[in-house]
């Protein structure tokens, strides 16, 4: 006999990115190569006993008003979540009936259907263009299905480009419902793009963004990142929806420090992208590679030809490493993508 609730019977799950005890090149999950800065590890080693004892700010009103001064807000427009995919959930479950469709595009994030599934939500997914943009009529598709709630990746995964802030904003005005943007690797954008998308917040009602502290500040073993948004989506997540205290005083403490010291985070974007012009380089010589300038890029190639390149025996010792260490698009439209960010030599 079971109790488990009959769409979760045929639910797989979300299998997260393996984390082996050593590896030559770990880039199946996409960490920062580097180490939080020196400011963060010092706040860290300041935590004690009496920290600990006490239950944190609920609302993480500290780490809220650093944010908003990050990002020219106020408070009321940040939310502090136990990693993005605490916000993930909390839009769902805030702003999407059960049953009712989630909106995507396909390919995307595979935790997407996931919570979808759990939330006993079909989802309904437009497949992008062959340039992987969005389609124009992407919203209007939504709304003709009922979606209440929509998720687009942006820089896209797994492709790696970027959608501009107009485009952005004429998918949400275009919606009828609540637009999430996950900008999961936004840092990781060259500024030279001058991609701000934080007045979409302030121009439009229905628009909320995702950050997370896992990537551009080397925190992915804090579980920390936040919502920025229109005070009346925040409200209802912050006093209804989520846990009650659901970050906790170490990661309020180290985040806040982080975003206070983004400068000398931002050190370690200028190396990878750099890297990542070189990686780049260095597989097209060997592989067909996709890489939009100044985003993010993805091997479009054949996985098992990686191993026959000089460069993938060097970071990873062998073909058979490799397959451990990076992550195939299997469910994508080509089930030859690898996904991967630059980092350091």
């Amino acid at each position: 006999m079971t109790f488990e609730r009959e769409n979760l019977k045929r639910l797989g799950g979300y299998v997260p990115g393996e984390q082996p005890s050593r590896a030559k090149a770990k880039l199946n999950t996409n960490e920062n190569p580097f180490p939080p800065c020196d400011a963060v590890l010092r706040v860290l080693a300041g935590i004690n006993g009496e920290m600990l004892r006490r239950y944190p700010d609920p609302t993480a009103q500290a780490f809220r008003a650093e944010a908003a001064r990050l990002h020219g807000l106020i408070p009321d427009n940040i939310i502090a979540t136990n990693g993005g995919d605490e916000l993930l959930r909390l839009a769902l479950t805030t702003f999407l009936p059960p049953g009712s469709p989630l909106g995507l595009a396909e390919p995307s994030y595979s935790l997407y259907p996931v919570l979808a599934a759990v939330h006993d939500s079909p989802i309904c997914a437009v497949p992008l263009e062959d340039d992987w943009s969005a389609p124009v009529n992407i919203a209007l598709r939504w709304n003709a299905a009922g979606a209440k709630l929509a998720i687009l990746v942006n820089p896209h995964a797994p492709s790696g480009r970027l959608t501009s802030v107009e485009e952005l904003a004429a998918v949400a005005r275009a919606f009828d419902g609540v637009l999430l943007i996950d900008e999961a690797y936004i840092d990781f954008v060259d500024p030279g793009i001058r991609h701000n998308s934080s007045a979409l917040v302030s121009d439009l009602d229905n628009v909320l963004l995702l950050r997370t502290m896992n990537k551009g500040y080397s925190l992915a073993g804090l579980r920390l990142g936040y919502g920025i948004g229109p005070p009346h989506l925040i409200a209802p997540m912050l006093s209804k929806t989520k846990d009650s205290y659901n970050v906790d005083v170490v990661s309020q403490k180290v985040g806040e420090a982080a975003l206070h010291h983004q400068a000398e985070a931002a050190t370690s974007w200028v190396i990878v992208r750099a890297e990542r012009i070189r990686l780049a380089g260095t597989l097209s010589e060997r592989i067909r590679l996709c890489a939009f300038p100044g985003e993010l890029p993805a091997c479009n190639g054949d996985p098992t030809e990686l191993g026959k390149g000089g460069a993938a025996v060097e970071w990873t010792g062998d073909r058979g490493d490799l397959r451990q260490m990076v992550r195939s698009e299997t469910a994508s439209r080509q089930p030859s993508h690898l996904n991967w960010h630059g980092g350091r030599e």
